[in-house]
């Protein structure tokens, strides 16, 4: 784990209680195995977890008592004592009544019904996960970038691509110039003409695609504010990103790839960032936002014969 990766989830203050199973989901993929042995315990029984000392964990979960705290603050708890005590609160919050966010994966028999409601679930645990991992510190100074941005260019590709390109027409319609660049060569070559006060945001849940590296790469070098809104924090992507916006990583299945559950978390992302820049322009993006829904009216009023 890297030092960036240790700043990007501490905070001034250890993380609620309901935001330490999303936390250990995100992380995860990142920790090292004896890392991932505690994470898992702490996760799937907190009221177990919650009773024992740092050297029963370790003994429980077969690592030591260093690894423990190692752990503990990775997911942004001061030391083992703070763990145990959201750990605690979050025993009591699960046996308050709440359902186990825990779903079985869609199987090709399952009746569509059941379908429905396996994805209704899914995704609505993805959405809780992604905002109770996102750093709101991290998405201020993104939305305080693109407020006063020259002009912000997106990069994305495959699935992440139409999260960019709705991302720019919500922009458009409150007036900044931005631009979602699907095409890499493009996306490469109008980068090379970003500068200080341009905003470059990158879009991968890998963290390591590198048609959306390569650009942001380059509008870092030209100065340019950049921004990576991805599910793997410790990915190459980082390296150029001057915020970072964390996603959750839903677990993937046969018919639910992961572009789908990632798709969802981007799109919780991007609407907070257009909120947070559609309030702090708000005196030129309300006239804007009314002007384009003037302008397309008359395309959705009923037709008359």
């Amino acid at each position: 784990m890297t030092q960036d990766v240790k700043e990007i989830f501490s905070g001034d203050s250890p993380p609620a209680p309901a935001a330490l199973a999303a936390k250990v989901r995100t992380l995860a993929p990142s920790m090292t195995r004896s890392m991932q042995l505690v994470a898992e315990a702490v996760a799937g029984d907190p009221a177990g977890c919650a009773a024992l000392t740092v050297t029963g964990l370790a003994e429980r979960t077969g690592t030591s008592e260093a690894t423990v705290v190692r752990t503990a603050r990775l997911l942004g708890y001061p030391g083992y004592r703070d763990l145990r005590l959201a750990l605690a609160g979050l025993a009591a919050h699960q046996e308050s009544g709440r359902s186990p966010a825990v779903t079985a994966d869609i199987a090709v028999d399952d009746p569509i019904a059941e379908v429905v409601a396996k994805l209704a679930f899914d995704e609505q645990q993805t959405l809780a996960d992604t905002a109770a991992g996102l750093d709101t510190v991290q998405l201020g100074a993104a939305v305080a970038a693109a407020s006063t941005a020259r002009r912000i260019d997106i990069y994305g590709v495959g699935a992440s691509s139409l999260v960019g390109q709705d991302l720019a027409q919500k922009l458009l319609r409150i007036g900044l110039i931005a631009h979602a660049h699907t095409d890499p060569h493009l996306a490469v070559t109008n980068a090379v003409q970003l500068r200080a006060g341009d905003v470059a945001i990158a879009i991968t849940h890998s963290g390591s695609t590198g048609d959306v590296i390569e650009p942001l790469r380059v509008a870092f070098d030209r100065g340019a504010t950049t921004v990576a809104i991805t599910g793997r924090p410790d990915g190459p992507v980082s390296q150029y990103a001057d915020h970072v916006l964390t996603t959750s990583t839903a677990r993937e299945s046969e018919l639910r790839p992961a572009a789908m559950s990632s798709r969802t978390s981007q799109l919780l992302v991007v609407d907070c960032l257009f909120i947070g820049v559609a309030q702090r322009t708000y005196e030129t993006a309300a006239p804007a936002l009314a002007a384009s829904y003037e302008a397309l009216a008359h395309r959705h009023a009923p037709r008359t014969r």
